[in-house]
């Protein structure tokens, strides 16, 4: 089997990554990392001329192209350190509503994410940080013909910016049976989002709690009680995107380093003659390509909904946390000091690695599910 992508998805790189060359600078990124919420309005609506934000949408609902052509776009966002609710909203948001909203959900809101016009995200973690089932305690009543939800959620990336929250409670029961998912628009009475201090600026989190918010029946997602499989195929999709951001920052982070042990010099040589150096920039190649060929399969399983599709975004997820942590900390020691200073970029991949890291589940999560996965 031949595995690459394709003539036209290759242009699409170029073109990303050309984009955001001039669109996202460092100086961009510092500027939007000392904003209020760190989104640019103007740069969100030119990524959805471009159709970044249609990517991976079923064409009935106004999307284009394939959740593989996303992956190449969240590559190079990876690369530049996008900030803003990209991710957010096409990684987690996006698949959710595909996975388990109604068709008249996906039509309002998928079309207008697709136009740019809207931006969503999913409120999945609570204040244990748990990713699993078990972590969500939010819980849905019913009320009438309506629902009332009463919790906290933690974590939430970019909700500040959220024009659409997909919410996960409990209706019954614990563990994977009784969970269920609902779409909240806009503010409504009773919820309250508040930013979280974190150590990636670059990827805002807020705290949303939810005090007797009253939502009608059109608000749950698919049917009550039933959502936790939709919900983790989902979360599949969003381990594969964000996969793929990680390797576009790991890539740069082995580009910066190479280029930098070519041009510093002690004692009158360029210091990449060194092993030390040397042989630490091949291991790092070797953990970005190594991550780079699991993000790619894990991909392509999801999109062509593999039966191992889940075994493959968790590995991927895996390793990929991993090698993104330890390229971006062997990216700050081939720069010596200067790598350790505010004025440079390294610590700005540094952080967003730590950050993706536990994001979706670390690495010693994922290796239990794939333990799982192998009956072990």
């Amino acid at each position: 089997m031949e595995f690459a992508f394709s003539e036209e998805q290759e242009m699409l790189r170029r073109s990303a990554r050309d984009f955001l060359a001039k669109e996202c600078t460092p100086k961009v990124v510092r500027r939007l990392m000392e904003s209020e919420d760190g989104y640019d309005a103007g740069m969100w609506k030119r990524m959805s001329e471009l159709g970044w934000t249609a990517l991976g949408i079923p064409e009935q609902y106004g999307g284009v192209g394939t959740f593989l052509d996303l992956v190449v776009v969240l590559e190079e966002a990876g690369r530049a350190l996008l900030p803003g609710p990209l991710f957010a909203t096409m990684g987690l948001a996006v698949p959710a509503l595909i996975e388990a909203g109604t068709d008249s959900q996906k039509k309002h809101v998928l079309g207008a994410i697709a136009s740019g016009d809207a931006r969503a995200t999913l409120a999945l973690t609570e204040p244990s940080g748990r990713w699993d089932a078990d972590g969500i305690k939010l819980v849905a009543h019913q009320a009438g013909d309506g629902w009332r939800l009463d919790g906290v959620k933690a974590f939430v990336p970019e909700a500040a910016r959220a024009d659409y929250m997909v919410v996960a409670a409990r209706t019954r029961s614990e563990g994977e049976d009784g969970v269920s998912l609902f779409l909240v628009k806009g503010r409504p009475k009773g919820m309250a989002v508040a930013q979280l201090d974190s150590l990636d600026m670059t990827r805002r989190w807020s705290e949303v709690r939810f005090d007797g918010v009253e939502l009608d029946g059109n608000a749950l997602m698919g049917a009550a009680h039933t959502a936790w499989p939709q919900l983790k195929r989902a979360l599949e999709w969003g381990a594969a995107a964000l996969c793929a951001e990680m390797v576009g920052g790991a890539q740069k982070v082995l580009e910066a380093s190479a280029d930098y042990a070519k041009t510093r010099q002690q004692f009158g040589k360029p210091i990449g003659i060194y092993q030390a150096v040397s042989h630490r920039l091949a291991d790092m190649l070797v953990l970005s390509e190594s991550g780079r060929s699991a993000t790619y399969y894990a991909a392509w399983t999801v999109d062509a909904d593999a039966p191992d599709r889940s075994l493959a975004s968790s590995m991927a997820k895996a390793y990929v946390s991993d090698a993104y942590r330890k390229i971006a900390g062997d990216g700050i020691q081939v720069h010596g000091g200067i790598g350790f200073t505010w004025e440079h970029d390294m610590h700005l991949y540094f952080k967003r690695a730590k950050s993706s890291e536990v994001t979706l589940g670390d690495a010693t999560y994922h290796r239990e599910l794939v333990a799982q996965a192998l009956d072990l």
